[in-house]
This record gives structure tokens, C-alpha cells and sequence, in this order.
């Protein structure tokens, strides 16, 4: 018998972990998500493309959002960068919060030099909330360093240079959009 409940205890809390590990990857993670998520309330999504750029993996878009919860009078602002690409689109938020941070991430990694580490090579990278991540990398110290954006566990965009920079001014357009828009 002591067996037996020994057994059944292992069992039920295997499926508690379990469940615990299948809501931990369906959290949301950012607060536009949150918000879009409520229920029992109207919400408004706002959206307006600010650009995008060609990349040889695809297209990317950065586009302003505006979420309303209409029934606590709530608002939030962020970018969605977005992947349009074979296989289908893949999309991250990112608050508006969070956008002079990743502004200043892609400052950094553009302007990155060998000097940033010793060792012959490295990785530098800034990851938002989302999982949208901006890296800069070099195998050797000799030749470039290569950026790239990353959209969560998917494989690398590399982005040149003027595509990174490109991509930067788009967030900075962005951001200038979401600021009037507050204003008013």
C-alpha cells in the first residue's frame, strides 16, 4: 500500500510539472499582449506601417500599435516587427518601453569592435521581451563582423550594415509616430 501511494503521488505531481512547463511557454510577455489578451472588455487594435526593408530571408516590417481596453479606458503602444517569408509570417511586439532600449542595443552592436572582449571571437547580443533578438558575432578577429536579427528560435537574418541601420531608423520613425500619438 505505502507502494502504491508512493506511485500515485510521483504520478500527480509529474502532471502538475507538466502543466506548469506547457503555461510557461504560452505566457504572454509583453503588456500590448496582455492587454489584447482580456476578456470580458472591448479591445481596440490600432496598426500603421511605418516601413520595411528587403532582406534575402524576406521582408521585414515595422509597424506601430496602439491597444485600447475600452472598458477601463487603458492604453498601450509598442512596434510589432514582423517576417514575411516563407514559411509563414512570424511576428514580435515590443512595448514601447522597451524601444529606447533596443535603440540603444543597436547602437552598441553596430558600432562593435574587436576591442569588446580578448578572446579571438564573440557574440554581443540584445533580446527583448518578445524574443526579438539583434547580434553581432565574429568567428575570427580578422574579417567582418556579421549582424543579424533573430526572431526567437528561428534561424538568423543576416543584415548588412545599411540594412541594420535601416532597420533602426524604422524603429526610431516608429517611435516618433507613437510619441505624437500619445500627445494628442
Amino acid at each position: 500500500m505505502p507502494k502504491f501511494c508512493l506511485i500515485l503521488i510521483a504520478t500527480c505531481c509529474s502532471f502538475a510539472f507538466a502543466c506548469r512547463a506547457q503555461d510557461a511557454t504560452n505566457v504572454l510577455k509583453t503588456e500590448i499582449e496582455n492587454c489584447e489578451a482580456q476578456t470580458g472588455t472591448v479591445i481596440v487594435k490600432g496598426f500603421g506601417e511605418t516601413g520595411s526593408l528587403t532582406t534575402g530571408a524576406g521582408v521585414i516590417s515595422v509597424r506601430c500599435k496602439e491597444s485600447i481596453d475600452v472598458g477601463h479606458g487603458l492604453k498601450q503602444y509598442g512596434i510589432a516587427v514582423e517576417l514575411a517569408a516563407n514559411p509563414p509570417r512570424d511576428f514580435f511586439i515590443v512595448d514601447y518601453d522597451e524601444i529606447g532600449s533596443l535603440l540603444s542595443g543597436i547602437d552598441y552592436l553596430s558600432q562593435i569592435t574587436y576591442s569588446v572582449t580578448t578572446l579571438p571571437a564573440f557574440e554581443a547580443s540584445f533580446t527583448t521581451r518578445s524574443g526579438l533578438r539583434v547580434v553581432a558575432f565574429s568567428a575570427v578577429r580578422q574579417g567582418g563582423i556579421h549582424t543579424y536579427l533573430q526572431f526567437g528560435d528561428a534561424p538568423r537574418i543576416s543584415l548588412a550594415s545599411d540594412q541594420l541601420a535601416q532597420f533602426q531608423n524604422l524603429i526610431v520613425q516608429a517611435k516618433n509616430s507613437l510619441d505624437a500619438l500619445k500627445n494628442k
